[in-house]
């Protein structure tokens, strides 16, 4: 049983929910433990393999060079090591669950080499070492980025381990870094593109409770847009006190909004934090797709009326209001990833389920589409419609998923979140233990007082609409669990040993079951899934007049593949009235629940590729479709896609 002195290292002054210790949840044979299997099985071992090759964006090569202990040519981006070190927190945090010593055998030889290039002054970035290039000239470098990542894997390699040979490193650099910008230095007010440093600074304060790094983390913070200069692309352009848009690249916003809510939850700075929930009501109200995506443009301009209305160029980027665009959708699988990131943190922050239900919507969608179901290949970009092999390609756009890319940063940030959901399962707070998440597994935990805690879920969720909870282990006394209802459910009901609860079910919020709990207890939650159509917001040009299909948290998308083969996704229209049914597949994409109807084929009699036709040369007939998860799309050869289909009144 876990120690009380355990539990209160988690503690951040300011949150309401705390994360439980690091071993206490242990996955069973659901969704996301066969995930994390997966994540350990294949997608890790595939991945560093994929480390090892020249051609690949992020090597490892490079940290024996600068160490001297191999000779070549740096190969690899500028952020390099920080997606090496993403591989290596992911394998922390399977060491985390199986305690398998060949794991730490693995990393040891990886931060020997980090060891060995980093600096005396504990300067370590070995793109610009290799290159001769000067330091701190230009933010595109991505220095603070890498640095930022080895400060969380290490922080995560010691929790998880008890070893300091990778937090030595993190704590030289860390002060080195402290040297260098606590005096806040004009010329470097810009910098931190990409920011992991501020999540890192954090990390490495709560793993060696030196009070400097919460410092450094706060003057990162404070130094965007503090000097004149600065763009909407990196958010460098306004205070993020001040500020009310999500603006600019959407990974660096979802890094720095991370990084600013972690240092909320130490300092407890209610300024940055209206600041941040501004920008987040801006974020998910107008420019967040469907699927939990965020960034609308590949290329772009981000027009500020409060600075005359001139606009600056901005890549990867937040859209305007409302302009959520499907077949050029950019919604980078790391910046999908921040999202849920930012809104985990949120979550702790305040206890409020509106973030949960953003966290679960990315895991199920942007975030799990962007990998093959073999766990081997990926994608940059996440569309919401494709058309096939006719498909124009933008930046970063391909036909099939990839197993090596120049831009290497999205398959070890897929990985650690796989590696590290157990840690997002469940919170704990002064009331008692908070389910955030559904899937088979077991927790076994101590509650604020020392007591002991533990339950075993059992489900099929996200396919299932049943959740069991057995009480495995409880105290003598009244302990609460707080269970979330989520927003897209409207008819949860609870029973405790077979019998109603009274406890109030709203959707999008926690019912609060509290009682003296004994061992054998059983909760059961029904969440009703039915087969949802949605429709967006009327502003939403792009997709007015469309629906999608959602059940429980999984967006569904029509696949050309599951058409006949003289009928195009853009032919397919849904009528007011479709009747939606959901079956489970089992020999579908790795069993699924697919989701059937009797939509409309409409399409030219004659046929035309004019760019405007007159109306009424149309036949139409009935058509049975089959939608399939979103993200199981792209597994079966290059086909059109579509997430949303037009309506038929």
């Amino acid at each position: 049983m876990k120690g009380h002195t355990e539990f209160m290292q988690t503690m951040s002054k300011y949150q309401k929910l705390s994360p439980l210790e690091h071993d206490a949840v242990k996955w069973h044979d659901g969704f996301w433990g066969r995930l994390h299997q997966l994540c350990r099985e294949t997608i890790l071992p595939s991945m560093r393999a994929a480390l090892d090759e020249p051609e690949n964006g992020a090597v490892f090569s490079n940290f024996h060079i600068a160490a001297g202990l191999a000779e070549g040519e740096r190969k690899g981006t500028m952020w390099s090591d920080g997606d090496c070190y993403k591989y290596m927190e992911a394998c922390a945090h399977v060491y985390s669950l199986t305690k398998e010593q060949s794991i730490l055998d693995h990393l040891d030889p990886l931060i020997e080499a980090v060891a060995a290039a980093q600096e005396d002054s504990g300067y370590i970035s070995t793109p610009m070492q290799l290159d001769g290039k000067e330091y701190w000239t230009n933010h595109r470098d991505h220095e603070l980025y890498n640095m930022g990542h080895l400060l969380t894997a290490a922080s995560v390699h010691h929790r998880v381990s008890g070893k300091r040979n990778f937090l030595e490193i993190a704590i030289k650099q860390a002060d080195y870094l402290y040297d260098l910008f606590m005096p806040r230095p004009p010329a470097l007010a810009h910098f931190g593109f990409n920011p992991s440093n501020t999540m890192g600074a954090v990390d490495l304060y709560r793993a060696t409770g030196d009070k400097k790094y919460l410092e450094l983390a706060a003057c990162f913070v404070d130094m965007r847009g503090s000097q004149p200069g600065g763009g909407d692309q990196n958010q460098a352009r306004v205070p993020l006190r001040e500020e009310t848009r999500a603006v600019g690249h959407a990974v660096t916003a979802g890094y720095l909004y991370c990084g600013a809510t972690d240092v909320v939850a130490e300092t407890g700075d209610e300024e940055l934090l209206a600041g941040l929930e501004r920008i987040w009501d801006n974020a998910v109200n107008s420019k967040m797709y469907i699927t939990g995506g965020t960034s609308a443009q590949h290329h772009g301009a981000s027009e500020r009326p409060e600075f005359g209305g001139s606009a600056n160029d901005v890549h990867e980027a937040f859209g305007y209001e409302y302009s959520l665009p499907n077949a050029t959708a950019y919604n980078e699988t790391c910046a999908n990833i921040a999202n849920a990131m930012w809104n985990w943190r949120l979550l702790n922050l305040s206890g409020e389920a509106k973030y949960a239900d953003i966290v679960e919507l990315v895991l199920y969608n942007s975030m799990l589409s962007s990998m093959s179901l073999d766990g081997t290949k990926f994608c940059y970009t996440n569309p919401l419609r494709w058309y096939g092999e006719n498909h124009p390609l933008l930046s970063q756009d391909t036909y099939e998923r990839w197993y090596l890319l120049y831009c290497y940063c999205c398959p070890p940030n897929t990985a650690r979140t796989i590696a590290l959901l157990h840690n997002w399962v469940y919170s704990a707070s002064d009331e008692g233990l908070w389910l955030h998440l559904y899937s088979s597994n077991s927790v076994n935990t101590c509650l604020a007082d020392g007591s002991a805690f533990a339950l075993t879920q059992g489900t099929d969720y996200p396919w299932d609409d049943i959740v069991r909870i057995t009480i495995d282990e409880a105290p003598a006394r009244e302990v609460a669990l707080m269970l979330r209802v989520p927003g897209w459910c409207g008819a949860a009901s609870l029973s405790i040993n077979g019998e109603p609860s009274a406890a109030p079910l709203t959707s999008a919020s926690y019912a609060e079951v509290r009682r003296t709990w004994n061992a054998g207890d059983v909760i059961e939650l029904s969440l009703p899934m039915k087969p949802r159509m949605i429709k967006a917001h009327p502003k939403a040009e792009e997709i007015r007049n469309h629906i999608a299909v959602m059940r429980g948290p999984i967006v569904y998308c029509l696949e050309g593949l599951d058409l006949p083969d003289d009928v195009s996704i853009l032919d397919v229209y849904a009528p007011n009235d479709m009747c939606l049914t959901a079956s489970r597949e089992d020999d579908l994409l790795g069993g699924v629940m697919a989701i059937k109807g009797v939509a409309r084929h409409i399409a030219e009699r004659n046929g035309s590729s004019a760019l405007y036709r007159e109306a009424g040369n149309e036949q139409e007939a009935d058509l049975d479709i089959t939608l399939i998860p979103y993200y199981a799309w792209n597994n079966r050869g290059i086909s059109e896609m579509t997430v949303w289909l037009p309506r038929r009144y």
